[in-house]
């Protein structure tokens, strides 16, 4: 096939791409060029996908036969690739996110529950809404938390930052919420399978790890990741209702369950998942946490210490 990635220079991007060359695709990435393709010599196209008219300019003459959304956050990203390509490609690819579901009372998550309509990832589910209606043949991918070596959003390495350096780890509540990480590489395995999968036409499938960890398990698990016992981590458990934190985050987790079946992924997408929640920590440990001399950073710890020292007052 030949496959168009929005993206391609970034985590999900990155992984995918690879991906997909190693499946003998032919693939074909736009982006901004703000940043170096992650295969030597792969066909790149240049532009801002924000901008609609160069965006239809740029791939007007362009013909794919599978397209890979990773970047659209509102549907005003993805409505001009739809009007390109509606009858052209076999399969559009939309990465969507489990964020879209409602708070619910009733866990895990399933495809098919109430969305919140006021989620900051309401876009995306404006634009499943869209392409169901558009006629293009397409599928949605749902992730929870994504992790691995890459990751730019600080999800384990705000958790390491503190193993590794000995430092007490503050946990909002009472520690026993769930929650739920998926690989990166899982993820972009579960999203090729969706090509030529006539089940995976017009469907949205939750994608992450097998399990669910409570945020106490997952401070322990990202020790023993990093190779201490899980006996080692100091937990520190807040109400963070009682600080005032203004604009920052203290902790890099939803403060609720948050956590999807992907029961309907496997049975469709003949996907499992490789990594168990320990060995995909050690991989981003070991190849990007370490890797990157993050180790040696210095960090702002000025939240955790303002939660240790019991600062009520506004930051």
């Amino acid at each position: 096939m030949r496959i168009l990635i929005m993206g391609g220079t970034r985590f999900i991007g990155v992984y995918l791409t690879k991906e997909l060359v190693k499946q003998g695709h032919e693939v074909v990435l736009f982006n901004r060029g703000n940043k170096p393709a992650p295969i030597e010599d792969i066909q790149q196209i240049h532009g801002d996908r924000k901008d609609s008219q160069k965006l239809k300019e740029a791939l007007a003459t362009e013909q794919f036969d599978a397209i890979f959304d990773n970047n659209g956050r509102e549907l005003n990203d993805t409505r001009p690739l739809v009007e390109i390509f509606n009858d052209q490609v076999q399969h559009f690819v939309y990465v969507s996110s489990a964020g879209v579901y409602l708070k619910s009372d009733q866990m895990p998550h399933i495809e098919g529950d109430e969305v919140d309509p006021n989620s900051r990832h309401k876009g995306k589910f404006e634009t499943e809404s869209y392409l169901e209606k558009s006629g293009i043949p397409w599928t949605s991918i749902r992730p929870t938390y994504i992790y691995g070596p890459q990751n730019y959003n600080d999800l384990e390495a705000w958790f390491f930052d503190r193993i590794v350096r000995n430092r007490p780890i503050p946990i909002p509540g009472n520690g026993l919420h769930f929650t739920q990480f998926g690989h990166v590489q899982d993820l972009v395995k579960a999203m090729a399978a969706v090509l030529d999968n006539k089940k995976a036409i017009g469907q949205i499938y939750n994608i992450s790890g097998e399990r669910y960890v409570t945020f106490d398990g997952l401070a322990k698990a990202c020790a023993v990741a990093a190779g201490k016992s899980s006996d080692e981590v100091n937990i520190v458990h807040y109400d963070p209702k009682q600080f005032d934190f203004g604009k920052k985050k203290a902790f890099p987790l939803r403060m609720q369950h948050f956590f999807a079946d992907i029961d309907k992924a496997l049975s469709d997408l003949s996907w499992k998942p490789d990594y168990d929640l320990i060995s995909g920590l050690k991989d981003s440990f070991e190849k990007d946490y370490l890797a990157s001399q993050r180790d040696q950073a210095e960090i702002d710890f000025s939240l955790d210490d303002k939660i240790l020292i019991g600062d009520l007052s506004s930051t």
